[in-house]
């Protein structure tokens, strides 16, 4: 079991280390949070609704975490502040052979937050293949 603290990072909390390529820890134990933010899931389409991407899974998971980053940046946030993700695919295989799409992103913040990859029959749209759902607090 591993655990790290600081006094301005989460207690990250890890009773094995089979998730560390994932980047995301098991649990994160943090003070009491002032402001909480939930981003619904966000996923590879543009201003209107329109997907974008469609068949390019490394594609679809880098504008989704484009939109949360986004989303954070407009709260005064980071993916630093995430305490969740929620990654929803219709093609599991091809999530974590892309996912290196969402790692490359916690990494330049050196962010782990806990995760879930959920396999799903279908989204929202057609040609969506991936859609992530975040909380983030400060």
């Amino acid at each position: 079991m591993t655990t790290t603290t600081s006094t301005s990072a989460p207690v990250r909390i890890n009773p094995s280390t089979w998730n560390e390529p994932f980047r995301f820890d098991h649990a994160q134990l943090r003070p009491a949070p002032s402001r909480t933010l939930s981003i619904a899931g966000q996923a590879s389409v543009d201003e209107q609704g329109q997907v974008l991407h469609e068949g390019d899974v490394a594609a679809q998971i880098s504008l989704a975490m484009h939109n949360i980053e986004e989303i954070l940046r407009m709260a005064d946030m980071s993916l630093a502040d995430v305490t969740m993700l929620t990654i929803y695919t219709t093609d599991v295989p091809a999530t974590l052979a892309a996912y290196s799409a969402l790692t490359e992103r916690l990494d330049t913040v050196a962010a782990t937050p806990p995760a879930a990859l959920v396999g799903v029959t279908a989204l929202a749209f057609p040609g969506l293949a991936v859609e992530i759902t975040a909380q983030a607090a400060r």
